[in-house]
């Protein structure tokens, strides 16, 4: 008989599964919490390689503070230190010392009171007119910025001639910026004064010379036209019957509101056609009346060299600015058009007929062996202009070298044209 106090001992082959059971459980265990911290471990290093290489790029990114975690105290003050860092190098160059709401990145052109509240008889000015001036145009010049301010314009003029004081007598001269440095172009003075950060509160920018008509251009109604049609970079059509044309493209078609293209058959075989994709052909305005949008400017003022002052051969590449497909958002606007009078200014006296009297009257009462030296003070005058021209010649073809270099020089630069050229022979230059 059995007694009841028995207690059975299990079976050792049971014992054997139930440890071999717990072993597998644990080593389960060991390598899901192991694999988790190694997958956490990469995934840190994978965005901070991301982070990284945006910074390489030129790239502000947004600096994400990761979730927290049950680490230890100094692991979560290190990670909040390269937050801040990465914050910080993501502000603009030298605001760094600075708290990030003190930061006044952009400014304007608008004049402010000595004292006293700003009036408020009109609303802030949404455009810029910048064109050179000298006081031999001043009448030309009266009748341009009058229209303009009639639209609420900021204007601001530079005088190549250094005369300004000459101007105060125009009720509107005091509302106008005046900056002045003798013999300088209007590119000379864009590049220096209207940096993208100064003028990024302005939603056209144009840039003219002095010697143009605008009986029949109405700035507010040019501006309309322009959104409406999606003109990144345009300018007014020419009246071929009062201007002088340098280039057919710009020539005012009657019965159109905008044209975007021209079309021509040369002797040389080059054309102008409804295939033609590149400048002067299609997306290409002339360098004397641009209009910019403020997104356009920012682009075309990195690509105006600091010393080349005549930006000859800046117009055949604008349309790498015009914020997209140059055959649509380039465009010469037919509807408000202007004259281009083409009136000489930098170099000289452009005046024949002084010249040539000033000629006559030196050579009164000289001797032929004296003829050199009574030549020279006039001659020079006259001859000024045409080493102007030569100079903007040269600045061309410095441009274009420097073009070609810049491409070859960037390993990741894509021309966005380039498919569009694929298969057409025809180059123009």
């Amino acid at each position: 008989m059995k007694s009841l106090n028995t207690v059975s001992v299990p079976d050792p082959k049971s014992r054997s599964c139930i440890c071999s059971l717990f072993m597998t459980v644990a080593l389960i265990c060991g390598v899901y919490f192991t694999g988790s911290a190694l997958m956490a471990k990469d995934f840190r290093a994978l965005s901070g390689f991301t982070i990284n290489r945006a910074k390489q790029n030129g790239q502000c990114v947004k600096c994400e503070v990761p979730p927290p975690r049950q680490e230890k105290q100094e692991s979560r003050i290190t990670e909040n230190v390269q937050n801040n860092i990465c914050q910080k190098k993501c502000r603009p160059l030298g605001s760094e010392a600075l708290p990030e709401g003190i930061v006044s990145k952009t400014s304007n052109l608008e004049m402010r009171p000595l004292w006293g509240d700003v009036e408020k008889k009109s609303p802030h000015s949404v455009n810029l007119l910048g064109i050179a001036v000298g006081i031999k145009q001043k009448e030309l010049v009266n009748k341009i910025v009058k229209k303009f301010l009639e639209h609420d314009f900021v204007v601001m003029l530079f005088h190549y001639d250094g005369v300004v004081d000459e101007w105060n007598d125009l009720d509107w001269s005091s509302r106008a910026i005046h900056v002045s440095a003798m013999n300088q172009t209007k590119w000379w003075f864009a590049k220096r004064f209207l940096h993208p950060d100064i003028v990024s509160e302005y939603d056209y920018i144009f840039l003219w010379d002095e010697d143009l008509g605008v009986e029949n251009f109405h700035p507010e109604k040019y501006i309309s036209i322009i959104r409406e049609e999606g003109l990144e970079i345009s300018q007014p059509a020419l009246d071929a019957s009062k201007s002088e044309v340098h280039h057919h493209i710009t020539v005012r078609r009657g019965r159109s509101k905008v044209h975007r293209r021209f079309y021509r058959l040369n002797k040389s075989g080059r054309t102008c056609d409804n295939n033609s994709t590149e400048p002067p052909c299609v997306g290409w305005v002339e360098m004397m009346a641009p209009v910019f949008s403020k997104a356009a400017w920012r682009c075309a003022w990195y690509m105006v060299q600091n010393d080349l002052i005549h930006a000859w051969g800046l117009d055949m590449k604008l349309g790498y600015c015009a914020q997209g497909d140059r055959t649509r958002k380039v465009g010469v606007v037919d509807a408000e058009y202007i004259t281009h009078l083409a009136v000489p200014s930098l170099g000289g006296n452009s005046d024949v007929e002084t010249v040539i009297k000033e000629l006559d009257h030196s050579l009164q009462g000289k001797n032929l062996s004296d003829s050199d030296a009574a030549l020279a003070a006039p001659i020079e005058k006259f001859d000024n202009r045409s080493l102007v021209r030569r100079q903007s010649y040269i600045e061309m073809k410095i441009f274009r070298d420097r073009w070609h270099k810049a491409i070859k020089g960037d390993q990741c630069w894509v021309d966005p044209f380039q498919s569009q050229e694929k298969g057409r022979t025809a180059t123009y230059t």
